[in-house]
């Protein structure tokens, strides 16, 4: 499969929100994209394949040299084929041309391929912090030093 990554752009927006409800049970909706997509400090990657399907994305918010990064996902049928790893490197790119030094992210401790992903890009986990999301479930703290 080729692909290529690029910005969002407003109008990937309901395309994203689609995706992030395939992907999760507490999905973004397409107004938090919205609101999220127009913060000034915003930086948003996605992948497509040739035929402009979508299949991945990332963003992030920086703050002087701190960025945390909000959502990563992949959609299920494209899983298992490093897009995500993909996806995360060109937001490292982003963020060292925009002088963020260290990347902060959240994570439910029981999804062992974020996990992975994270720690197989060099984050490590800060802390847990306990029933951190809606269900009550804990999650992860990582960070990692660009």
């Amino acid at each position: 499969m080729q692909v290529s990554i690029r910005e969002w752009q407003i109008g990937d927006i309901g395309k994203i929100a689609a995706l992030e409800k395939q992907c999760f049970s507490d999905a973004w909706t397409e107004e938090q994209l919205f609101q999220t997509f127009s913060r000034k400090e915003f930086c948003g990657l996605l992948i497509e394949t040739d035929d402009k399907r979508l299949v991945g994305y990332v963003c992030a918010i920086s703050a002087f040299e701190d960025a945390d990064l909000l959502i990563i996902a992949v959609a299920e049928t494209a899983r298992g084929q490093g897009l995500g790893g993909k996806l995360m490197d060109a937001l490292f790119e982003k963020m060292r041309l925009q002088k963020v030094e260290r990347i902060f992210l959240e994570v439910r401790l029981s999804n062992a391929a974020a996990l992975a992903l994270y720690e197989g890009r060099g984050f490590t986990t800060t802390r847990v912090r306990k029933k951190y999301y809606a269900d009550g479930e804990d999650a992860a703290e990582m960070v990692k030093t660009l």
